[in-house]
Formats: C-alpha cells, sequence, structure tokens
C-alpha cells in the first residue's frame, strides 16, 4: 500500500510512524486557554518561532476564539489579527501555515502573504466561497466535524452512533470537496474533539479514532488542554499538559491519528519521538 500524502500547496508529507506536530498560536483575547497573551502580532510572532524551535512541523494560527459559547467576530477584524502575524511567521520561519478560519477572505487574504492550509471548524460549509479558495489555491484543508455552532454545540449535542455519524461526515466531505475541485491528497480530517460532544461521546472518538484508517486522510487530533481531560484528571487547562500529551499520544500509538494539534510542542515532541522509536517493536 502506498504511503499516506498530505499535500499542501508547496508542501508534501509523508505520514510515517510519527503524528506530526502542529504548534497553537491564538491572536485572540478570549480563546479557552491562552486568549490575550498573543494578541500583540510581535508577541505571536516569537511564540510562533519558539514553537517551531521546539519542534513543531506546522504552526496554526487563529483569530476567532471558538470555544463553547463564543459568538464569530467581523471578518475584517479577523483579519486584522492574523494577517501580520501570516506574513511574519511567513518571513521568519520555513514550516508550513495554517489558519483557523472559516470565512473564505480572511482564507484568500492569508493564502496570498504565505499560509498553505486552511483549519475550518465548519468543514468548509460556513462559507460557501471556502472551498473554491482552497482549490484554486491547492492548499491543504483540515475538515472539521462539528454538531451546531460554538455557541450552540454544547446545549444538547446527540447522536445515535458518535463514531458512525462523525464516520459518514468524513465520507460526505471527502466526495463534496473532491468534486469541487480539492484534490483528495490535500484534505485532512479533524473529529472535532469538544465541538457538539459529551464527554461520552468525545471518549469514545479518543479510544477509536483508527476506525478512520479505511479512509486513507489523516486525522488531526486537538485535545491539548480541553474540558475532556480537565474532567479526568481534575485540573485546570494551565496544569492539563501531561494529560493532555498522554491522550494525544495514545491515539497516536494506536495508530487513529497523524497530527496533533498542541500547545505544549517541547513535551508533545518528546513523547511522539517515543513512539516512532517504538514503532514496529511489538513481537
Amino acid at each position: 500500500m502506498p504511503p499516506l500524502v498530505w499535500r499542501c500547496r508547496q508542501h508534501t508529507f509523508a505520514i510515517g510512524a510519527r503524528p506530526l506536530i502542529m504548534g497553537i498560536v491564538n491572536v485572540t483575547p478570549d480563546s479557552f486557554s491562552d486568549g490575550g497573551r498573543f494578541l500583540d502580532p510581535s508577541l505571536a510572532i516569537e511564540h510562533g518561532r519558539q514553537l517551531v524551535a521546539e519542534g513543531a512541523d506546522f504552526l496554526d494560527i487563529g483569530g476567532e476564539s471558538t470555544r463553547p459559547g463564543s459568538l464569530p467576530v467581523p471578518w475584517d477584524e479577523e483579519l486584522r489579527r492574523v494577517l501580520p502575524v501570516v506574513e511574519g511567521l511567513a518571513a521568519n520561519t520555513s514550516v508550513p501555515l495554517s489558519v483557523d478560519t472559516n470565512k473564505a477572505d480572511v482564507a484568500r487574504r492569508c493564502l496570498a502573504a504565505g499560509a498553505s492550509i486552511i483549519n475550518d471548524i465548519t468543514g468548509l460549509r460556513g462559507d460557501a466561497e471556502m472551498p473554491a479558495v482552497v482549490a484554486e489555491s491547492g492548499a491543504g484543508a483540515i475538515v472539521m466535524h462539528m454538531q451546531g455552532t460554538p455557541a450552540t454545540m454544547q446545549a444538547n449535542p446527540r447522536y445515535e452512533d458518535v463514531l458512525q455519524e462523525v464516520g459518514d461526515f468524513f465520507e460526505e466531505r471527502l466526495r463534496s470537496l473532491t468534486a469541487a475541485g480539492i484534490l483528495g491528497e490535500a484534505i485532512a480530517f479533524d473529529p472535532g474533539i469538544g465541538f457538539g460532544k459529551t464527554q461520552d461521546h468525545n471518549l469514545d472518538l479518543l479510544a477509536n479514532l483508527d476506525r478512520y484508517r479505511p479512509l486513507r486522510r489523516p486525522i488531526v487530533l486537538g485535545i491539548s488542554r480541553k474540558g475532556v481531560i480537565g474532567t479526568i484528571i481534575g485540573r485546570p487547562r494551565p496544569e492539563r499538559m501531561v494529560g493532555s500529551v498522554a491522550a494525544a499520544c495514545l491515539a497516536a500509538a494506536r495508530g487513529g491519528v497523524q497530527v496533533v494539534r498542541v500547545h505544549d510542542v517541547g513535551a508533545t515532541r518528546d513523547a511522539v519521538r517515543l513512539i516512532e522509536a517504538l514503532a514496529g517493536r511489538v513481537r
């Protein structure tokens, strides 16, 4: 079977035993974990460079909080926050840049400034122009599953079978987006931990992400410091690093995750190196 490949404009990744690390750069006043710390573009750029030095394979830059209960910000305000950071990091780092946005105008401008990936919590459904923007640019796309919107998603999430429904969503999106002109090899999927899921839904997904291997697309896991971790270990957000790394690495070691989106890049890098060293040695 040929290796799993993810194409993101000029970058091509052959996915191996080691999960790739996507470092988070939040340029927001209100993100759930580190909102406000890097609102100044110069601080955000320096933070991104530090994450690269710690071992990030990508950086994911976001200018709109999507925590439960959050409301969208106007596209021009989101662009004002993220564009200087994309420009600065494109000029000062060599790793691919992802932009966490569901607005086609923001995506278009950031891709022109040097971004290579669009990470869309709506699965490229929130803005009718987004599939064309991604297709025309050749960008990589992270297609996330979410029930509802950030403002409503945790009100009362319901599924008959969360594993089946998330899988059905991935299959439908793959068909629709390739029909819209996006290369299949440009698409990665995110199960959307914490986005319209209860604690049980989140745990069922985390324990069974290898179910989606037949899709032959990278699975991106964003679990860093989230409530599902805090509920289990009983620690506030700043103290969830160990739990976050453990959950991400367990999912990766089971073969269900190829990219981990994290705040704590250095600790995650050390852990995934162990996963790589141990791969294929079980007798």
